[in-house]
């Protein structure tokens, strides 16, 4: 992802061109999606595991270099600023949505984490109307990092620890008495925080709206 935080907007050049390495990494781990989900739900045995583990860990860690070589190499793009995030979310949707088939993960935490997603697509939906598109932001950096590294240890199925034992129920893997992957305590941490990142944007794309309408009114008084 590109994080205009690190590098001043004024500093920042966006070129319009598609061709560039670090898009084409986005594009290959594009691909990758639909063979990771293939490969998680209709995983046989722990061989079947390790290979979508493998898939879905070389398109989680190309995230970061993509981000990096285009800052690097002054190639951000506005073909990434907007395509980058948009396969974030698919790598996170369908590693949720596969590790609740697999019923690794019960049914509250993919429909809390699609919600959230379909609620800031419909807000950058409502801002694009007024030409506004905003940078992603720290806590979304950090959101989509640790709920990466959750579903990435889940599909491994390790590494294992013991179970908090505050309460068993299956709607809360990992507090009860039985041991569960340590990613799962990654994925709760990932709901905090991207349900944290989802107020933050409503706050921004708000303010943002204000402005855009506020500028609209000048410009035609």
């Amino acid at each position: 992802m590109v994080d205009e935080h690190e590098t001043p907007v004024h500093e920042q050049v966006v070129h319009h061109t598609v061709y560039s390495v670090a898009n084409l990494i986005t594009i290959l781990r594009l691909i990758l999606v639909p063979f990771f989900f293939t490969a998680l739900v209709d995983a046989q045995n722990e061989r079947g595991r390790l290979v979508a583990f493998i898939i879905y860990a070389v398109a989680a860690s190309t995230d970061w270099i993509d981000g990096q070589i285009a800052r690097r190499t002054n190639t951000v793009t506005q073909f990434g600023k907007i395509v980058d995030p948009l396969v974030d979310r698919l790598l996170l949707a369908s590693g949720v949505v596969g590790l609740y088939l697999i019923d690794v993960l019960p049914l509250w935490i993919p429909t809390v984490l699609l919600a959230r997603d379909l609620y800031l697509l419909y807000g950058a939906y409502l801002l694009e109307h007024h030409g506004v598109l905003l940078p992603v932001t720290r806590a979304g950096k950090w959101t989509t990092a640790v709920l990466l590294a959750g579903f990435s240890s889940l599909i491994a199925g390790w590494p294992k620890v013991s179970g908090l034992g505050v309460i068993d129920t299956g709607w809360l893997p990992g507090f009860g008495s039985s041991s569960a992957a340590a990613g799962i305590y990654f994925v709760y941490v990932g709901i905090i925080l991207s349900l944290s990142a989802a107020a933050q944007y409503t706050v921004r794309a708000v303010r943002a709206r204000r402005e855009a309408l506020e500028s609209l009114r000048g410009g035609t008084a």
